[in-house]
């Protein structure tokens, strides 16, 4: 067993990695670029390298600086995580001639899989069911319309060593083709550094469903079941669970075989994902091979009970696979959100800034720890106070659960959601609860366009209905009715001026576009050594107990018995005399005022916000990497103004109404923040 390794990667896979290592009492190299200098998995390594500045090309895919530092360090293998250099044929091969394990596959498996285009070949030649396509590289726009042509719309366009959603179009049209094979392309050449591009025919209502392999240097082959990843936004996914609520026994069986088969016939050593579509009569077509760890692996941990990262680390050491496929367990229900620093009621732009708070959900599971199940398991690569940058990609952390059945593990996770904070930056939480309450996800009636179907225009706050609206406002006098009782301690008051509470109040409900809502409240029996009261708001009564302490947003406790998790936060910085109410997903920002309070504030006029209409906006933080407008030109709508760069997309801004260019407020190359003016227009 190796005495020490260095993970070739950031954030939550490396963390997650140097967990297991530690347990298994292997030293760890953590390296990190001028962007992570504070990140978590540089503390929790024991030794750390740095290796470049903050672009990725720069310092996490720099082969010779990662060797460099294994030798430097004296690691005997290198983890390369997913993403980055995890994929990557030549490295995996770099690894191995200057002496150092990869712990990973051996390189001729990775170029026989992890190019698309080459493993879609070996399936066709091992008699694998594959979808229609072209499968040589294509070098021009108007090759791929015709070759589009011939397959039928619509098609998907896939950039070879693409992953994680990048490099991924799909063309229901010649002009959709055009330009999602030039941006595919582009996409493909930058985040990976290989632009070939290669198409297949698009299956409609898709499910997608991998199967987990594990291979040994011995030739054994087994699988360790499946997972669904159907619930995608923009092919890329954002819920994960297994097992699937689709499949039956039969059917798992067999992509089980066929995925064994297909890693046997590349001599596959280590972790590794066939990923499969699956139609709705339950026939299958291989997609891709990923040689990798997959960043949904911790679902299957969850049901078979085994540590994939140790497993890999046991295999790249030369150990057999420690169990039979008769062995392997499939018990209970794991699901995982992937937590982004995205805004989800801006299109779901990515928001990077500092976490000014970062408090994850209570912990019951831990990563690397397979002797506690049936609970909730934060995998996550950062801490309060530290910074998302722009650089990288968008996940801040990756919630899991495990339950003792689907609808235990739906329930798990919603209370796991509610109680995640995160403030300084926008995270997509209220995204995943309004997923998890969704009729048709509840009962697993769902395939890859699920979102793209019910929320075809977009997220938005009225899209997250709670079942109990009334609760929200009750919760908002109740936590007010607490923090006015402790002023009542508040010494030096004047004898017969001393504060008195009133039983009345009204919470008044503020809308996005300036409309109120006002809701008269009895607050009665309120009892501050047991920290309960009752709320009633209309007709609905509510007996809340919780004695959660002041200054925490987050509150836990019962409600009428029924235990809850919520956030309640006094006086944000933007809205310092409002109280902002989080539950399931819904969001509130409420005043909680005395009746006659409350009448006057109905008489306060609402200031609207200035019209921005004659400025191009950036909806988010990032890098302004082209502005294709000069001033005095003429727009139409729709037509391409800017482009700006953030979390290795590229995000096109579009003209929204004819115009004139009148001023150019901002220039190529200038980091941007959020609402920051880029073009303004005449009048």
């Amino acid at each position: 067993m190796f005495t020490k390794i260095l993970i070739a990667n950031r954030g939550e896979i490396a963390c997650r990695v140097i967990l297991t290592a530690r347990k298994m009492g292997i030293k760890t190299v953590a390296v990190y670029s001028e962007a992570d200098t504070d990140a978590r998995h540089v503390t929790l390594a024991d030794e750390a390298v740095l290796i470049g500045p903050p672009p990725s090309r720069q310092s996490y895919l720099m082969a010779d600086k990662l060797i460099a530092a294994c030798k430097q360090t004296g690691a005997q293998a290198l983890h390369p995580g997913y993403g980055f250099l995890s994929e990557n044929e030549d490295f995996a091969r770099r690894c191995e001639e200057e002496g150092i394990v990869f712990i990973g596959p051996k390189h001729y498996s990775i170029a026989a899989m992890g190019d698309k285009i080459a493993s879609k070949k070996l399936a066709n030649e091992a008699k694998v069911s594959t979808i229609p396509g072209h499968n040589e590289p294509i070098l021009l726009a108007e090759e791929a319309v015709q070759i589009a042509q011939k397959i039928g719309y619509p098609v998907m366009i896939k950039a070879s060593a693409g992953g994680g959603g990048k490099g991924l179009r799909v063309a229901f049209n010649d002009k959709e083709c055009f330009e999602g094979f030039t941006s595919c392309r582009n996409e493909a050449r930058n985040s990976f550094g290989d632009d070939r591009v290669f198409m297949e025919k698009y299956v409609q209502e898709p499910r997608h469903i991998e199967i987990q392999v594990l291979g040994d240097a011995h030739g054994n082959v087994v699988y360790l079941h499946e997972r669904e990843c159907s619930i995608q936004r923009r092919h890329q996914k954002v819920i994960e669970e297994a097992p699937s609520p689709f499949i039956s026994d039969a059917t798992r069986k067999a992509m089980g075989e066929q995925a064994v088969a297909l890693a046997k016939a590349v001599k596959y050593q280590s972790a590794g994902t066939v990923e499969f579509v699956v139609g709705k009569d339950q026939d299958f077509y291989f997609l891709e091979m990923n040689t990798r760890l997959q960043v949904e692996h911790p679902v299957t941990e969850c049901i078979t009970g085994l540590d994939l990262v140790e497993q890999m680390i046991r295999i790249a050491a030369g150990e057999k696979i420690g169990f039979t496929q008769a062995e392997i367990k499939k018990e209970g229900w794991a699901m995982e959100c992937r937590i982004n620093a995205e805004d989800p009621f801006r299109n779901f732009l990515p928001s990077t800034g500092r976490l000014v708070r970062f408090q994850a959900p209570h912990e019951t599971m831990f990563a690397s720890d397979t002797s506690r199940w049936q609970g909730v398991r934060v995998d996550t690569g950062v801490q309060e106070g530290g910074a998302i940058p722009m650089h990288y990609d968008s996940m801040i952390a990756k919630l899991i659960v495990h339950g003792k059945d689907r609808l235990d593990a739906i329930t798990k996770m919603r209370e796991a959601l509610n109680g995640f904070v995160i403030r300084g930056i926008s995270s997509n939480i209220p995204f995943q609860a309004a997923l998890l309450a969704h009729p048709k996800f509840v009962a697993g009636n769902f395939n890859t366009g699920f979102i793209a179907e019910h929320y075809a225009k977009g997220f938005r706050a009225e899209d997250v209905q709670h079942e109990d609206p009334h609760f929200l406002v009750a919760l908002a006098a109740f936590v007010n009715r607490r923090y006015l009782h402790r002023s009542t301690a508040i010494t030096g008051q004047f004898e017969g001026h001393e504060l008195r509470i009133s039983s009345d109040f009204v919470v008044v409900v503020l809308g996005q576009q300036g409309e109120r809502t006002s809701y008269p409240v009895h607050v009665s029996e309120f009892d501050d050594k047991t920290g309960s009261s009752r709320v009633d708001v209309g007709t609905s009564s509510y007996k809340i107990h919780s004695e959660t302490r002041f200054g925490q947003i987050r509150i836990e406790g019962t409600c009428n018995g029924v235990r809850f998790t919520a956030q309640v936060e006094r006086g944000t910085p933007s809205m310092p005399l409002t109280t902002h109410v989080i539950h399931n997903g819904a969001q509130l920002d409420v005043k909680v005022l005395l009746p006659r309070a409350a009448e006057l504030y109905a008489l306060m006029p609402y200031k609207a916000p200035p019209d921005m209409s004659r400025f191009l906006l950036s909806p988010m933080p990032g890098l302004l990497v082209e502005v294709a407008v000069q001033p005095g030109q003429k727009v139409q709508a729709g037509e391409r103004l800017a482009v700006i760069e953030a979390m290795k997309m590229e995000n096109v801004l579009f003209a929204a109404a004819d115009g004139v260019v009148g001023k150019l407020l901002a220039t190529k190359g200038e980091s941007l923040a959020v609402d920051q003016p880029i073009v303004e227009f005449e009048k």
